[in-house]
């Protein structure tokens, strides 16, 4: 196949020249940060979003669970119905689906509006996350992919442990709304970039829905994807109502509450690089620790959370070990379906964010029924749970796709 100044065709994908794709992998990267930082931002605002929409904390945050399950529904879906149309168009499209759904939730004035915009925020958030995914080798020379990967996937997780807190702190200073109105925002500032960074992607592969189905076939994929179902759902259930359950334990103000999550943030960073390069060698390994860290820490929170300076430490700790959760399980699956990446990651969304809905509203059922202090026990179990599966489960023998 003949090389040319714009791509060169390398084993059947489309490749960029060096230093040519880099910008676009930094767009999309801005995309996922952006995606999942307005699937999470009812986090750290449920107080004030349920007093003001005159619904309880479990009903407040149910806007988390309905996002999530409209993602873990159209991940799996957009991925092969729009697999004929250029992914930048796509993103585009996607991006502004999304923007639109966090201004409507600034708006809104009822729960019932804010349902409709959560909707909107979780199609736009499951196609774009799933997407993403396969757009590195699309982007950067062979020998870059790999770094690339990291990068597009470090906005998820960058997102998920920053995005929470980011969120709170604009609550806190203007308000609930300010905080969906920033989002829109940097939705519309992502857009702007993918349009102009991206070079033209046509589709390449068909994906075909009961081919990404069919991966769950393989016992190392159908352990993965068992592992994250149980992570995510417990850290959700427990994360969700963090605010509340500290409010309670420790008797912290709602300014201090920013800064706790800050610091759950700035260690989730940390454990996110950590843990990309131990799940490189090992992911099992990685995920046994992390497993392990986060049982024993959620389920201390009720127990020593009672002063802000330990329920400092231990949400530091409950980050730290977070944070590796996206990209250990993202390189388990990987290297369990080298072959398969959009099809693996189409996965990989659609049961990461089923996992946040079941989480959310698991964790809401229990802090109606019993509690906010019942979601931390319920979160500690499901890692524990977590940690016997990786454990017995196969795993695939290298963290390298």
């Amino acid at each position: 196949m003949a090389q040319t100044e714009e791509t060169a065709d390398i084993g059947g994908v489309r490749e960029r020249p060096a230093g040519r794709g880099w910008p676009g992998v930094v767009a999309v990267a801005g995309a996922t940060f952006t995606v999942v930082t307005s699937e999470l931002l009812p986090v750290g605002l449920l107080t004030p979003i349920g007093d003001a929409l005159e619904v309880t904390d479990g009903t407040a945050g149910l806007t988390l669970t309905v996002t999530g399950l409209v993602g873990a529904v159209s991940a799996p879906i957009l991925t092969p119905l729009l697999g004929r149309f250029d992914r930048r168009t796509v993103l585009c499209s996607l991006m502004g689906l999304l923007t639109a759904g966090n201004l409507l939730a600034a708006w809104t004035p009822d729960y019932a509006v804010m349902v409709a915009a959560r909707v909107l925020v979780g199609i736009g958030m499951g196609g774009v996350w799933a997407i993403a995914a396969g757009l590195a080798v699309r982007l950067v020379p062979s020998r870059s992919v790999g770094s690339a990967t990291s990068l597009i996937f470090s906005g998820i997780a960058v997102a998920s442990v920053l995005g929470v807190p980011a969120g709170a702190y604009v609550g806190e200073l203007a308000g609930w709304r300010a905080a969906f109105a920033a989002a829109g925002v940097l939705g519309l500032v992502v857009l702007v970039g993918l349009a102009v960074l991206l070079p033209r992607l046509p589709a390449e592969e068909e994906v075909r829905l009961g081919g990404v189905m069919r991966l769950c076939g393989d016992a190392r994929v159908r352990t993965g994807l068992a592992v994250v179902a149980l992570l995510v759902t417990g850290h959700f259930a427990a994360y969700t109502y963090v605010r509340p359950v500290l409010e309670e334990v420790s008797g912290v103000r709602a300014g201090t509450i920013g800064t706790l999550l800050l610091v759950y943030g700035v260690a989730g960073v940390a454990g996110n690089f950590a843990a990309g390069a131990g799940a490189a060698r090992s992911p099992r390994s990685t995920l046994l620790v992390i497993s392990a860290v986060l049982a024993s820490t959620i389920a201390l929170v009720p127990v020593l959370g009672g002063s802000v300076l330990t329920a400092g430490v231990l949400l530091a700790v409950w980050g730290l070990s977070y944070g590796g959760v996206s990209v250990s399980t993202q390189a388990w699956l990987l290297a369990s379906a080298p072959g398969a990446r959009e099809a693996a990651s189409a996965l990989f969304v659609g049961v990461f964010n089923g996992a946040i809905a079941l989480g959310a509203l698991a964790g809401g059922l229990a802090a109606d029924g019993a509690g906010v202090m019942a979601v931390m026990w319920w979160g500690g179990g499901l890692a524990a749970a977590a940690l016997a599966v990786t454990a017995l489960g196969k795993s695939p023998s290298s963290g390298r796709p």
